[in-house]
């Protein structure tokens, strides 16, 4: 039997119903934001990062979780006594950072929350250390301060031997015009950075597939690598500021960005307009994914809805303006690639790549 996303315990719709009913309830106080000189622009609700405006600049907030990546951590440092909290601890700073940049906005601060259901957890030095170490260069990675943060012990509502992190940022946009919009136009092209993996998001699925191997995480990934499954699950996520920061200072307009991470590909389409998203260059998917595909199993077209799938980044641009994006990408350190173009055919939102064989329409992304 094929597994999927939902059958490990995480429903979107759900999820997303709630919040939608947050979105709704949060407007009635953006009036409460005059009393402080700012006002709410009228299309921040239901993207990744939401925005106040003043006069000459944009403020930026985040609130971000890890989710359920530092189990694997825990499971593969049992196992092995090698621990991977430094690399977790960069992860936490990229899922918040990466939504918060997805508006134009740089990181100015982060904060991390950790929360443990016994104090016990933070007397592991090599742990805790990594952890630690992993988050301020997550930091020094987005070019924003480690403002601080909170460590409660919840006992009874967290696990005694577990730790939640999640945590939150602010940034800025100064001059205006750096806010990304979602200017898109038909003929647009869509450019794809690449991924280190999994990055953080359908962990709790591949929690689900690593229970059922007989070698669990140490499963070898086979398929010419010599990693196991659980150092592919750990490497650390990328941190994409540094793309967005130098389009900026190149002058290259980025018309949208999105953060690929839960929905998997199905994020292409977050822009409330609609268009149809066509990809007609993708990647052969990374050997992880194709590891998780076969060992679940797990159907394609539930891989390309719920994992990046070796995409964890995409920015839409103008036609004339590919090979200056592919430029900056590549001098800031990335992977990127012309990977499709927007399309425009009435009212109709989807995600389409051909050589996959995979649509995904509207209705199968309900943000807002």
């Amino acid at each position: 039997m094929s597994l999927s996303y939902e059958s490990s315990g995480v429903r979107y719709d759900q999820l997303d119903a709630f919040k939608r009913a947050c979105q709704q309830a949060a407007r009635s106080t953006a009036g409460l934001l005059k009393e402080h000189g700012y006002v709410e622009p009228a299309t921040t609700r239901g993207e990744s990062a939401y925005l106040i405006e003043a006069g000459d600049h944009f403020l930026a907030h985040v609130e971000e979780g890890l989710g359920t990546k530092n189990l694997v951590a825990d499971a593969v440092y049992s196992a092995t006594g090698r621990s991977f909290y430094r690399e977790i601890g960069i992860d936490v700073v990229a899922t918040i950072v990466n939504d918060l940049i997805t508006c134009g906005a740089l990181p100015i601060a982060v904060a991390m929350h950790a929360a443990v259901g016994d104090s016990a957890w933070f007397a592991d030095e090599k742990r805790t250390h990594g952890l630690v170490e992993g988050f301020a260069e997550g930091c020094r990675q987005a070019g924003a301060v480690w403002g601080g943060g909170e460590t409660p012990t919840l006992r009874g509502v967290v696990d005694p031997g577990t730790i939640v992190l999640a945590g939150s940022a602010i940034g800025k946009i100064s001059p205006k015009h750096l806010r990304i919009t979602g200017d898109v136009q038909a003929g647009d092209a869509i450019i794809f950075l690449a991924s280190s993996g999994v990055q953080t998001n359908g962990l709790t699925l591949c929690r689900k597939i690593a229970d059922k191997l007989p070698e669990g995480y140490q499963s070898p990934l086979g398929l010419g690598g010599s990693r196991t499954f659980g150092e592919a699950l750990l490497a650390p996520s990328v941190i994409y500021v540094a793309f967005v920061r130098e389009c900026q200072r190149r002058g290259i307009k980025l018309n949208y960005v999105a953060h690929v991470t839960g929905h998997g590909w199905r994020k292409l389409m977050r822009l409330e307009e609609p268009f149809v998203y066509e990809i007609t260059a993708p990647r052969t998917a990374p050997a992880l994914f194709k590891f998780i595909e076969q060992a679940g199993p797990v159907d394609p077209r539930e891989m390309y809805a719920t994992y990046n799938m070796g995409v964890g980044f995409a920015a839409y641009v103008a036609p004339d303006k590919v090979d200056a994006t592919l430029a900056a990408a590549k001098a800031a350190g990335y992977d990127a690639w012309l990977a499709g173009h927007v399309k425009k055919d009435g009212d109709r939102k989807a995600v389409v790549a051909p050589p996959l064989g995979l649509t995904f329409e509207g209705d199968t992304l309900q943000l807002r």
